[in-house]
């Protein structure tokens, strides 16, 4: 049995649809994509300007063909993520503008060898099944950043990708560089390496990129994940339902524009919502209310048997302190106990600016726990207890019995070394390390164990040659060193 967090009633749930429909009628959704509004338009709905007023029925019949369920795929074509009823799987969050200096602690701007290393890290830890487009890199033109980004994961990493693109031009190579490795465009569609990231802007708003980039994922069949981002309190209602609404409003719309353009495309109802921190102006991702808006959306999400996706596991910390477990650590657990998909947000800092390696490999442990949590407790043996007593004769003799070697490891989640369990006499004889400076050793380990994807020479220099090319066109002599 796995345990579930659901925090919202059928009819809540209901009502909250019943408003997101409304919404979506008075005063509608702004589409400023032609295109999108076209589409609508030949579907019922009615447009004044770029505010398209989108009926019910046109959302039921795109929910009639939107996939529950689908898998991504590694560089070999094995299935590795699974989206769809409760699976549970973590990424690394993605897209920060810094790294943080693990000696120094300051934030840095982060480069191409500072991306190269989080994903060399991510890509040694089996608690994330998938790798993202972590950080920017910053001394990349813009124009090409996003399938930059997508090209250093690539060369360094073998597993399904959480990625993304800030513009319509720069699909079409990422669907290419992919299919490099899927065996061409179909391939890609049959078999989806990566799924990517679009955003609407709240409140209530289809953006031209933002929209085109749907109906160019849903012609490609490359799966889209929906990221809708209301801020309650300032782009969003105060209160965490009214907020909801607005995430349902947002989606829906999105999945209408998404479903017209091809009919069973697969998306994901996915979300980076927030409250916003009247006392500093800030967007706190740590925050309880905040993982509660997104347990509460993702549970409207399954609802209508949608697959989801949530950005939790983050903090809003300066460095890998106890505030960064803390808020790591439980917005993780509600994320997995709510059944969610693809869980998005680890080894992030400061409102999601900052990228941490270190942090990365503490929230690995958090992750292994929450895992182990939705894993629930499990009937192993033919009785509970009593046929473990035999001959036991009230003596705590349970170590030498065949069945605790062969079962323990299965009942326990077993931590690496940057979790503290020796003796205190132990933990001073190895100098008396805290969690950041188990983690900084442990990431060292890592990197030093960590082995390239054996991909061929061709498929390698295919891909380098075309990201040279287009480098070159943005005004780049050479690509930068990977590191």
């Amino acid at each position: 049995m796995q345990p579930k967090l659901e925090l919202l009633s059928l009819d809540l749930i209901a009502r909250i649809l019943d408003e997101a429909f409304q919404l979506m009628q008075k005063p509608g959704i702004k589409v400023q994509s032609a295109a999108a509004r076209e589409m609508l338009i030949a579907a019922g709905a009615s447009a004044n300007g770029d505010v398209v007023n989108i009926p019910e029925k046109i959302i039921r019949k795109a929910l009639e063909t939107t996939p529950d369920e689908f898998c991504l795929y590694d560089r070999k074509g094995q299935p590795k993520v699974w989206y769809g009823g409760d699976a549970v799987q973590f990424d690394p969050g993605s897209s920060g503008v810094h790294i943080l200096d693990p000696d120094t602690l300051e934030h840095k701007t982060s480069y191409t060898p500072d991306l190269a290393r989080v994903v060399k890290v991510a890509e040694m830890l089996p608690e994330y099944a998938a790798q993202s487009t972590a950080i920017v890199c910053n001394e990349v033109p813009k124009t090409i950043g996003d399938f930059y980004r997508l090209y250093v994961v690539l060369m360094y990493s073998q597993k399904p990708i959480v990625t993304g693109s800030f513009s319509v031009q720069n699909l079409p190579i990422m669907f290419d560089m992919l299919g490099l490795f899927a065996g061409g465009r179909q391939a890609l569609a049959d078999k989806p390496q990566a799924v990517f990231d679009v955003c609407p802007s709240p409140p209530l708003i289809w953006s031209d990129f933002g929209a085109n980039n749907l109906i160019e994922l849903a012609k490609a069949r490359v799966p889209a994940q929906l990221i809708s981002m209301p801020l309650a309190g300032a782009a969003a209602p105060v209160t965490l339902l009214g907020s909801v609404v607005q995430h349902a409003a947002e989606s829906l719309s999105g999945i209408a524009i998404h479903q017209l353009a091809n009919p069973g495309a697969p998306i994901v109802w996915g979300g980076a919502p927030a409250i916003f921190d009247m006392r500093h102006g800030t967007t706190p991702m740590g925050a309880i209310e905040t993982a509660m808006i997104d347990a509460a959306y993702a549970q409207v999400g399954k609802s209508l048997n949608l697959p989801t996706h949530a950005y939790l596991g983050a903090s809003d910390a300066k460095v890998v302190d106890a505030q960064a477990g803390l808020e790591s650590g439980v917005t993780a657990i509600i994320g997995a106990l709510a059944g969610i998909n693809m869980i998005s947000g680890a080894g992030m800092l400061d409102f999601l600016a900052c990228q941490s390696p270190e942090k990365l490999v503490v929230d690995a442990e958090g992750i292994g726990m929450a895992l182990r949590l939705v894993a629930g407790i499990q009937v192993r043996t033919e009785t509970l207890a009593t046929a473990l007593f035999e001959g036991i004769n009230f003596k705590g003799d349970f170590l030498k019995q065949k069945v605790t070697r062969d079962l323990f490891s299965k009942e326990q989640h077993l931590p690496s070394s940057v979790i503290d369990r020796d003796s205190i006499r132990g933990w001073q004889a190895s100098g008396s390390p805290d969690t950041f400076a188990r983690a900084k050793t442990r990431t060292r380990e890592l990197l030093a164990a960590y082995e390239p994807p054996c991909y061929s020479p061709e498929q390698e220099r295919e891909l380098r040659t075309m990201v040279e090319n287009l480098a070159r066109k943005a005004g780049m002599d050479a690509l930068p060193k990977l590191g």
